[in-house]
């Protein structure tokens, strides 16, 4: 581990102690995980405390684990994940927190330490069903206004639930049930005989 992330997960464990439901480094930058219960205190911490001064959310989103590494996955289903940068000691740090209920993943809003995190929250309600308590305006930011479920969960289906088409008769669109058959692409790889071999002319 570099001197950075070392001096960094030093500080994290004096602070927050067993609050810390993990810590790791990967490519160099430390992942810290924290309850749900303990999410928007831990984080208003990272910016507020002048030996850490996470005073820049870089990036807000959320996660569905339940394929994890296409494997089923046996913790919470839902997260909310955020990168964090301190400007003034030239660290980085992920900030990771599981939703409790997976049916009903409710987890806390950061605007009001981040203001930037406004459109990453709606971002994530919108794909992954999560909603950020206390955010102000939480409503869809990519799909449309009728639009039915969240299409980045895992078991979201590829051809979605509906489909629009312009109805001539009615001029104006519509929505109507999807009309694709499911099925599964199976990539064909053609190759000559020969393909490989060094010694052929």
């Amino acid at each position: 581990m570099s001197a950075k992330p070392e001096l960094l997960s030093k500080v994290l464990r004096s602070l927050f102690g067993k609050r810390l439901k993990s810590l790791a480094v990967s490519r160099g930058e430390l992942t810290i995980e924290v309850a749900a219960a303990d999410y928007f205190e831990i984080a208003r911490i990272l910016r507020e405390h002048t030996g850490l001064n996470f005073e820049q959310l870089i990036d807000l989103s959320g996660v569905d684990y339940s394929t994890y590494a296409n494997k089923p996955w046996q913790g919470k289903r839902f997260a909310s994940v955020l990168h964090l940068l301190s400007v003034t000691h030239n660290w980085r740090l992920r900030l990771r927190t599981f939703a409790e209920d997976d049916d009903f993943p409710v987890i806390d809003s950061v605007c009001e330490l981040w203001p930037a995190a406004n459109w990453y929250e709606r971002e994530a309600f919108d794909l992954y069903g999560i909603l950020y308590d206390g955010h102000t305006d939480l409503r869809r930011i990519l799909t449309d206004y009728g639009f039915v479920g969240h299409p980045l969960r895992k078991d979201f289906p590829v051809s979605g639930h509906v489909e629009m088409r312009y109805d001539a008769e009615a001029k104006r669109v519509i929505y109507q049930p999807v009309t694709v058959e499911p099925r599964e692409n199976t990539p064909r790889i053609v190759r000559e005989a020969s393909y490989g071999d060094v010694g052929h002319a």
